[in-house]
């Protein structure tokens, strides 16, 4: 049997739609609890002026939204109009009421981005972190049991015993740049500064000067020649690119004949990149390299640098490198930066951190073997902590002994395996694999925002985990249920 249910339509009964109830165990719901608003506004409300204009959006709607678009990897687009789609979205976003217009507009998460910073990112993370954590018990916060000297001393003794896992390793994150070739690259600087002449001509039309000559037709038809050919030989590309610094050379001439004091603020900063560029590019083929200190590797994102990453998919990639520690399963973001760094050299920093927000030393620091130098073995034995890895010199001589090593060594490879696992989900979960961003400020809080996006979403999993285990432990004993339902 077939009973047919058609669709109401929203202008016969709109009650249906636009007074319906919100579920108080929706997800959204329960996540808009875990952030502490008001303690961000604080820091939020910093950034504007106290002279009268038009009210900001408030920091719930700035951050909330970029929590959204992390999660599903969206387009700021494409989150507007989910946001405007669904009432939950909505009062994440602390409306008080669902509406069915855009709260903002797309162009609206750029400013949020420039607005928010990593240090406000981070101080939510360590609070959705703090608040995600079981608490010990005799703990912090549950006093003193004993009341005599020798309990007091004991408890004391307690506190500066290391304690818990830290797990530590680092990772590219690459930009959404075209991969880089110095073909490719010496052609766009080309046609960047072929815009700058058209620019200056433009402002001096008047006076009858007449438009300098850029070749650029000619230039454009020798790339593209160069461009069809499948497989260019060494002699290819380097004739290629001679031709490319000729023309690139000529038009930055031409430029600083033509004025450049008339150019606006972005257009300096274009052409100082070009000008740094033609440097770079011009030393690499007078000396048959192809390294350089600082080499730019995309024009509209100066910042980006090539990360060597011995990958075999990917050997180089380019973008930010990050170096994260994982602490019960919390990500947290140690050391960010545009240029290539050993990451055994932020370790001991990261140690000093976890001192700070914990108190005491980690028990255990489970990282790779690039961790493992003299100068943090040294720290870490000085100070207490086992440091994963197999012991300096040569193995025991007791085969029983060197048998019980290898197991415990292997254990802690595979617990060491859940920083990678965290990468790996950053990186096809969410859009730790390809920054969208442009602006260096913004893609270093796109960063900050995806690791704490991971950990709010752990954090949500691991409260239905607790609830879930609290509930079977009532049902296992009903004499603990009035317990339960008086706590």
């Amino acid at each position: 049997m077939y009973k047919e249910n058609k669709q109401i339509t929203i202008f016969s009964n709109p009650a249906h739609f636009m007074g319906a109830k919100l579920d108080p165990e929706n997800r959204w719901v329960k996540i808009s609890q875990m952030i502490p608003w008001d303690e961000i506004e604080e820091k939020y409300k910093e950034n504007f002026s106290k002279k009268i204009g038009r009210p900001a959006k408030p920091v719930r709607m700035a951050l909330g939204s970029h929590l959204i678009k992390e999660k599903f990897c969206l387009s700021d687009e494409e989150t507007v109009e989910l946001i405007t789609e669904s009432p939950y979205l909505q009062y994440f976003l602390g409306l008080e009421q669902f509406e069915s217009k855009a709260p903002f507009e797309a162009s609206m998460m750029t400013w949020f981005r420039k607005r928010l910073t990593p240090a406000m990112i981070a101080e939510v993370n360590q609070y959705v972190i703090r608040s995600g954590r079981k608490p010990e018990k005799g703990g912090k916060g549950g006093g003193q049991s004993g009341n005599g000297p020798e309990e007091g001393a004991a408890a004391k003794i307690e506190e500066k015993q290391n304690k818990g896992t830290m797990i530590v390793d680092a990772t590219c994150v690459p930009s959404d740049i075209r991969f880089p070739t110095d073909v490719s690259l010496l052609s766009e600087a080309r046609e960047k500064s072929e815009q700058l002449i058209d620019a200056l001509h433009k402002k001096t039309k008047a006076s009858g000067v007449r438009k300098p000559r850029t070749y650029r037709k000619k230039a454009r038809k020798e790339y593209l020649r160069f461009a069809r050919n499948r497989n260019p030989k060494k002699a290819d590309i380097r004739k290629a690119i001679r031709k490319q610094l000729s023309y690139l050379g000529r038009n930055l001439k031409t430029i600083a004949a033509m004025g450049e004091e008339n150019l606006t603020e972005k257009q300096r900063n274009l052409l100082e990149t070009l000008r740094t560029l033609y440097e770079q590019q011009k030393e690499m083929f007078e000396n048959r390299t192809h390294a350089v200190a600082d080499r730019i590797v995309s024009i509209h994102s100066p910042f980006v640098r090539p990360i060597v990453r011995g990958k075999t998919n990917a050997p180089v990639e380019f973008g930010a490198k990050v170096a994260i520690s994982l602490v019960d399963g919390y990500a947290i973001v140690e050391h960010l930066s545009w240029d290539a760094f050993n990451e055994a050299t932020t370790l001991i920093d990261s140690i000093e951190r976890y001192r700070e927000r914990e108190g005491f030393y980690p028990e255990r620091i489970l990282a790779d073997k690039i961790y493992r130098t003299r100068e943090l073995i040294s720290f870490c034995k000085a100070n207490g902590i086992k440091m994963s890895g197999p012991k300096l010199g040569r193995p025991p001589k007791d085969q029983e002994e060197y048998r019980k090593q290898c197991l415990v060594e292997r254990s802690e490879v595979g617990e060491r395996n859940a920083v990678e696992g965290e990468f790996g989900t950053g990186k096809r979960r969410y859009s730790l694999d390809r920054l969208s961003t442009r602006l260096r400020e913004s893609s270093e809080v796109q960063i900050h925002l995806i690791f704490l996006s991971m950990n709010i979403w752990k954090r949500l999993r691991s409260f239905s985990a607790q609830f879930l285990e609290l509930l079977l432990w009532a049902l296992k004993w009903p004499q603990n249920s009035k317990r339960l339902l008086f706590q």
